[in-house]
């Protein structure tokens, strides 16, 4: 399955969640998309359920199908929780990161600036948007990527940062502190029902 690159909001209002984790999506018109969305919702059978929690996440985090259970595969291999590693490894992204430390307003602007080079990590340019990083690493704007006008806006509309990252004005470079707390991630996620779909 590829990646979705269509309208955002669309998508959002077919899940009925936010997935610019903003609200905004949701907040004019709260219901389906299209001549029906606003008619009452179709009852979802357990798989309808669990397909649905498992396509929130993935249109979040904005990974195509394959993408995504590679992922999860990974995540079943560590000690932890299944579900709260899966969710610890997509945190762990580079273009999570960089949405996350402010340098792009969407995880999807966030991509791109990876990919056109502008973002180094612990002072070597890295152009993957899935590269995983470890906690300790530093990501930076590229010190001829200081200017852009996309990174520079974003950080000016950035007032809050989640607690696992913390920034430095002055270098335009931001630190991967720690693993996110569960706490700290999306409450609207239940990662058990996705582990149910994949494991079922």
């Amino acid at each position: 399955m590829s990646k979705y690159t269509g309208p955002v909001y669309k998508k959002s209002r077919h899940l009925g969640f936010s997935v610019l984790e903003t609200g905004q999506e949701l907040a004019k018109r709260p219901y389906g998309p299209g001549q029906h969305g606003n008619g009452r919702r179709k009852k979802l059978s357990n798989y309808g359920v669990q397909l649905q929690e498992k396509q929130k996440v993935r249109f979040m985090y904005g990974l195509n199908e394959k993408q995504f259970k590679k992922i999860f595969v990974k995540a079943g291999k560590l000690k932890g929780v299944h579900g709260e590693d899966f969710l610890k490894l997509l945190e762990s992204r580079l273009d999570n990161l960089v949405y996350r430390l402010g340098f792009a307003p969407t995880r999807r602007a966030a991509r791109q600036i990876v990919n056109h080079g502008h973002i180094t990590v612990n002072g070597k340019k890295v152009n993957i948007p899935s590269y995983t990083c470890k906690p300790g690493d530093v990501i930076s704007v590229k010190e001829t990527s200081k200017e852009h006008p996309i990174i520079k806006a974003s950080l000016e509309n950035t007032k809050n940062r989640v607690e696992f990252v913390t920034y430095d004005e002055a270098k335009m470079a931001g630190t991967f502190v720690r693993l996110p707390e569960r706490g700290e991630l999306n409450a609207d996620i239940n990662e058990s029902l996705i582990v149910e779909y994949y494991n079922r």
